[in-house]
């Protein structure tokens, strides 16, 4: 059974790329915020923020799609998800709007989608002026080091 909030989607850019996750996935957004680095892990891991007293693990959602790094002196914004393991943190380039999708607007993920994103992104809808490319979460925070296949968990 589909819900109103199903096709309710928090936004952003990246690399100039529309991009969007459930908002009931999502517990806030955030301006750039200081980050702590962590030795020794994935370089997909940007760091540690602190979130009112609670330690929050940032993503380089750059990296972790394979897109180019983001140019210097560009501040990320954050957009503070929830998942089973806790919250965490994707860096991403600009905030946008929360948008109510139909399903009529729906597109199926086309096979040229390649690299990351085709693991990562659930579906495409139709927007008025791009595509907006839906991505799932709980494998966005599936981060394995390339080194050792190990799974590297957040903090």
């Amino acid at each position: 059974m589909s819900t109103a909030l199903d096709h309710r989607y928090c936004t952003f850019l990246l690399g100039g790329i529309h991009f969007g996750v459930p908002v009931t996935k999502v517990q806030e957004v955030l301006r750039a915020q200081e980050r702590t680095r962590i030795p020794l892990v994935s370089p997909v891991v940007d760091g540690l923020i602190n979130l009112r007293g609670e330690i929050v693990t940032t993503l380089d959602l750059r990296r972790r799609l394979g897109l180019p790094p983001r140019g210097d002196g560009a501040e990320a914004m954050n957009v503070v998800i929830r998942s089973d393991e806790g919250v965490v943190s994707l860096l991403v380039d600009e905030i946008r709007d929360v948008l109510d999708v139909e399903d009529a607007d729906f597109e199926p993920v086309p096979p040229t989608l390649t690299g990351p994103c085709r693991d990562l992104v659930t579906a495409i809808f139709k927007l008025e002026d791009s595509l907006l490319l839906i991505l799932d979460t709980e494998r966005l925070l599936e981060i394995r080091d390339d080194t050792d296949q190990r799974e590297v968990h957040h903090a």
